[in-house]
């Protein structure tokens, strides 16, 4: 099952109804193989994905399930998605948390070793955008990079969750970008400043539940059409479950928190052009991330 949310057209963020979530019932294929929604239905009254992870598991089955065959019987509640806006997939999650250097060939490339554990740092829920959202390039830093992610959702409250068990606390998964300020960044040994810049953060287009995804499966990230990033998410040294395992033990988890699961190399701040200069990201420039499965999201530097 894939979950979005979307914004209505016209329609103001402080209005109410403006956003809402819907199940994609129907998928099409772009012929650069990138899998996108052509059909939805709306799950009402529900505001966002993070709203509807809220409800207790039987009230969610059943109300995409009932909004599904309500549609069945009046085609007139089936949503043609391209009238219509991604916003961000979950608005206010308790928690995002990151993890830092958690592909191999990520951290071959930064010359470090594989780490005993897992280095984790948090974002707040202002810094997450939507899928298709522009990136603004702050007057602060220049030095914008990109870093293609594997976005893990949590689906139940729990705490000291066995790695065994990490399965079942999952809702689902999603592509993000940890868009980062590598001034900001590099300022103190401590990561946050450079991390945390409002509406930095896209994650969707839709969540994707377990069921619907392999994990093997590709992540790219394109610059202008040109791949910077292509690696398996399998390449993760902490994988998914030992992640919530080890975050469980530090607080409880709640549904709707993001796990962004750390990127794989090729990020600007470890490539030099001809002239020993690094690709930042300017205005104008268009990022592409996918993963197979999980859709893409496109976001425009301004």
């Amino acid at each position: 099952m894939k979950l979005a949310t979307f914004r209505m057209p016209d329609q103001r963020l402080d209005e109410p109804g403006a956003t809402f979530a819907a199940a994609i019932t129907e998928t099409d294929t772009d012929d650069s193989g990138v899998e996108y929604a052509t059909q939805a239905v709306m799950l009402e009254g529900i505001v966002d994905v993070g709203t509807y992870l809220t409800l207790p598991l039987n009230d969610r089955q059943e109300r995409v399930h009932r909004a599904i065959e309500d549609a069945q019987h009046d085609p007139s509640k089936v949503l043609d998605v391209s009238e219509f806006t991604y916003d961000t997939l979950i608005s206010y999650p308790s928690k995002v948390f990151c993890i830092g250097l958690n592909y191999r060939n990520h951290i071959l490339e930064t010359g470090l070793k594989l780490p005993e554990y897992p280095t984790v740092f948090a974002k707040y829920g202002q810094t997450l955008t939507g899928p298709y959202s522009d990136i603004e390039l702050p007057a602060l830093d220049h030095r914008l990079d990109y870093e293609g992610e594997l976005a893990v959702i949590i689906s139940a409250p729990g705490k000291n969750i066995p790695a065994s068990n990490a399965r079942n606390y999952i809702a689902g998964y999603a592509v993000s970008n940890d868009f980062s300020l590598r001034g900001m960044q590099g300022r103190t040994d401590e990561w946050t400043q450079g991390k945390i810049f409002e509406a930095t953060t896209p994650v969707g287009p839709w969540l994707v539940t377990p069921d619907e995804f392999k994990e093997n499966a590709r992540l790219t990230t394109l610059v202008n059409g040109e791949i910077r990033q292509d690696d398996s998410v399998d390449d993760l040294v902490f994988k998914v479950d030992e992640l919530v395992e080890y975050l469980s033990q530090i607080i409880t988890l709640l549904p709707g928190d993001i796990i962004l699961t750390g990127t794989p190399g090729g990020v600007a701040l470890a490539m030099r052009d001809e002239n020993g200069r690094r690709p930042w990201l300017k205005a104008g420039d268009v990022v592409e991330t996918r993963i197979e499965g999980l859709g893409a999201q496109r976001n425009v530097i301004v």
